[in-house]
């Protein structure tokens, strides 16, 4: 289990961490890995670390899940592997988003709930429609391009780990929302890349969802132009997100955005 000092401390102080012979701190059979260094300024790009380079921070484990804290695993993780990734010799299983299949759909809702500055949504999203990554429509082959990220259920196979680690590149270059870089890897990828998205509401037979109160949105979530971050050098980040502030070798200004149906009030 993956956390930050924060976590840490508020473990310790809530139930009872073992101390192995080798410094490890353990609860019941989880052992606690503490990230000491957080690589980004921004806590959301943070999380993206052990989330998706989970193969990178246990080199030696043949499977992972990554489960958000804000969920309660209530099931054996052996069996979830068994129903995700050993019945139907899967390696990759991850839900689909229960409200939008096409990424700018989810660009598009993640404006509008004020998840994320409206600028550079804009400007990730127009990078992928000028790399050829056409809308979701029910001629391709997976059965959506956004993921429900919350459970990530994986083998560390080669193609697994190349996968996580292109990934990972999208988000470290451009918005750390990952559903919606997760479409463009797979679709630059191809057929070679193999996949299982399982339907959301499978949730409740695996996990308690708790409720979070999310804090207010930051400042640079108000952000409704380009010229607001060049005006206000402190809302951008020092060490991620790079990829957005770069000279594109593309005309972007003439790319427009595909049209957007809202079909869902939640998103």
């Amino acid at each position: 289990m993956a956390v930050d000092q924060q976590s840490l401390d508020f473990i310790k102080e809530n139930v009872t961490v073992r101390d192995d012979s080798r410094g490890g701190k353990w609860v019941g059979i989880w052992r606690l890995v503490l990230l000491k260094t957080p690589p980004y300024d921004e806590p959301r790009r943070n999380g993206k670390v052990p989330k998706i380079l989970t193969h990178r921070l246990y080199p030696q484990a043949e499977y992972s899940i990554w489960v958000d804290g804000k969920m309660e695993l209530i099931v054996d993780p052996l069996l979830i592997l068994e129903r995700y990734l050993w019945r139907d010799k899967n390696t990759f299983a991850i839900a689909r988003y229960k409200h939008h299949q096409s990424i700018y759909e989810e660009a598009d809702a993640i404006k509008r709930r004020k998840r994320g500055p409206r600028p550079l949504i804009d400007l990730h999203a127009k990078i992928y429609v000028y790399e050829g990554m056409e809308p979701w429509s029910v001629k391709k082959k997976t059965v959506s391009d956004v993921p429900d990220g919350a459970i990530i259920i994986r083998g560390h196979t080669a193609l697994n780990n190349l996968f996580s680690c292109l990934w990972f590149n999208e988000v470290n270059l451009f918005t750390p929302r990952d559903q919606l870089s997760f479409g463009y890897v797979v679709y630059r990828l191809g057929s070679a890349f193999k996949f299982y998205m399982f339907p959301n509401c499978e949730y409740n037979s695996l996990f308690v969802l708790h409720s979070h109160t999310r804090e207010h949105s930051s400042v640079v979530e108000w952000v409704k132009s380009l010229d607001e971050f060049k005006r206000n050098s402190t809302l951008k980040e020092s060490r991620g997100g790079l990829g957005l502030w770069m000279p594109y070798p593309g005309d972007l200004d003439s790319v427009s955005l595909p049209p957007v149906t809202r079909t869902s009030q939640a998103g």
